[in-house]
């Protein structure tokens, strides 16, 4: 029996500038990931204590719940601080855990002066319901808002 096709849409990109420097900008987005990554925005049944981003080439991407369990969401597949970062990212479209997911969430810091970081985000999906999760990370509650709430964080506006 055939594997089922996974589809390749285009990818979802997503730029923001932050009032920050590139090595600040990279900090806030990796070692205080669980400052600005919604609590609701969550897969284990557990209420979400802490997003973390382990800080090196292999390391894990999860969740830790409020009951102190974890709930990996990927690796960290690329780790070059403070200019990129690399996740993998196995969460289908209903956001469950699915080793057949391919996506990579490519994050790029890009100094645009001494205090003033772009930050460049291109989501690549190959799934079989990659459609769907494309819909879903491009949507206003996708990564569009999610960046909005980093920025404010890595901005010093929120903490």
């Amino acid at each position: 029996m055939n594997a089922p096709l996974k589809i390749r849409p285009v990818p979802v990109r997503k730029s923001i500038v932050v009032k920050a420097p590139q090595a600040r900008a990279f900090e806030v987005f990796t070692a205080r990931f669980g400052a600005w990554w919604p609590k609701s925005h969550h897969i284990a049944t557990p209420e979400m204590a802490d997003g973390i981003i382990e800080p090196r080439r292999g390391g894990r991407w999860y969740e830790k719940g409020v009951d102190g369990s974890e709930c990996d969401w990927g690796k960290v597949l690329v780790w070059e601080p403070p200019s990129r970062l690399v996740l993998s990212w196995h969460l289908n479209s209903k956001f469950q855990l699915d080793d057949a997911v391919e996506s990579e969430v490519d994050v790029q810091f890009i100094a645009e002066g001494s205090d003033t970081t772009r930050l460049e985000l291109e989501h690549r999906i190959a799934a079989v319901d990659a459609e769907a999760i494309r819909a879903a990370v491009d949507a206003p509650n996708g990564w569009t808002g999610l960046l909005a709430l980093y920025a404010e964080v890595a901005s010093g506006v929120a903490s």
